[in-house]
């Protein structure tokens, strides 16, 4: 384990999957969001126009970083890094971010049926005025996904938050022919990534345990 990595860090994050996974490589972290702010107060997730793929991920994680940040300044917090991610599916150019209902979740499995299609995952750890970043892109293969099929996956619910209407670590992962590169990252959080931020902001900076 790298010696940076039990260190704690705050997680700008309410994923399930983020905390397994964090806790996965030894990383101590506490949540800094617990649920949705009632004043509206949350990173918007639109696209914006002639916006790429990688730059949308990008920019989206770097502003979860400064959401964050600001919410630890806010509340007085004790001070130690802010881990903040971002995770979408591309094919074509096109972003495939969560679907708008389950019509929509269909459109997207349809579309990516029998393709191989990106995911991206951008992470961001921001300390003070400092930030460090990685990306994460992998290739998923997808095999041919019949219309009964998508119609029984999407009556789960499991595709209803998922970018690109769909969780490799669950029922999804029997469409799923071949991946190349970060499993991790498909699930939300690219752990080799996550320890090259950790790695690097810890190298240079000496902090206590927030708590």
């Amino acid at each position: 384990m790298l010696a940076s990595l039990d260190r704690s860090l705050y997680l700008a994050s309410r994923s399930p999957r983020r905390r397994e996974l964090l806790a996965q490589i030894g990383v101590r972290f506490h949540l800094l969001m617990f649920r949705a702010r009632p004043d509206g107060d949350e990173v918007s997730e639109e696209v914006l126009e002639g916006e790429s793929p990688r730059a949308y991920v990008e920019r989206v994680a770097m502003a979860k970083a400064e959401l964050g940040w600001k919410r630890l300044m806010q509340r007085n917090l004790p001070r130690a890094p802010v881990l903040a991610a971002d995770t979408t599916v591309a094919l074509e150019g096109r972003i495939f971010g969560k679907p708008a209902d389950r019509a929509d979740a269909a459109r997207m499995l349809t579309e990516l049926s029998g393709r191989e299609h990106e995911v991206l995952s951008a992470v961001v750890l921001k300390y003070d005025e400092r930030t460090e970043a990685e990306l994460s892109r992998t290739v998923v293969q997808f095999r041919a996904i019949g219309e009964d099929e998508i119609r029984q996956y999407v009556a789960t619910g499991e595709a209803d938050d998922k970018a690109g209407a769909y969780a490799i670590q669950g029922r999804a992962a029997q469409f799923v022919a071949a991946i190349r590169g970060s499993y991790s990252g498909v699930v939300g959080l690219p752990l080799y990534e996550t320890a090259q931020v950790i790695e690097r902001m810890g190298t240079t900076r000496e902090r206590r345990s927030p708590y």
